[in-house]
């Protein structure tokens, strides 16, 4: 059983921060990346953040200096620090975990709301 649990979502007013968790288990592949999707109404979903095996980080340029994404490896945890959040972060924000055998995991997704 493969399961993919997000936390940390919320409301959070304009300029504020928040931290996303994402706990993978029962991944018995190495992983390959880990990252963080977001959906907003009408939208496609957006890759946000990824971080790799390597180490090696990407994010959109849209979060890039705002948003950190980061690891704890022994705990196949993968976490998003969002700060000085806009009303466009706005959407369900998904963990997705993929593997060197290529399986694709996905989380159900967590609420954040950015609003005054």
């Amino acid at each position: 059983q493969v399961q993919l649990v997000e936390s940390g979502g919320g409301l959070v007013q304009p300029g504020g921060s928040l931290r996303l968790s994402c706990a993978a288990s029962g991944i018995t592949s190495s992983i390959y990346s880990m990252a963080w999707y977001r959906q907003a109404p009408g939208k496609l979903r957006e890759l946000v953040s990824n971080i790799m095996s390597s180490g090696s980080t990407y994010y959109t340029d849209s979060v890039n200096g705002r948003f950190t994404i980061s690891r704890d490896s022994a705990k196949n945890t993968v976490y998003l620090q969002m700060n000085n959040l806009k009303a466009d972060d706005t959407a369900v924000y998904i963990c997705n975990v993929y593997t060197v055998q290529r399986s694709d995991y996905w989380g159900q997704g967590t609420q954040v709301t950015v609003s005054a």
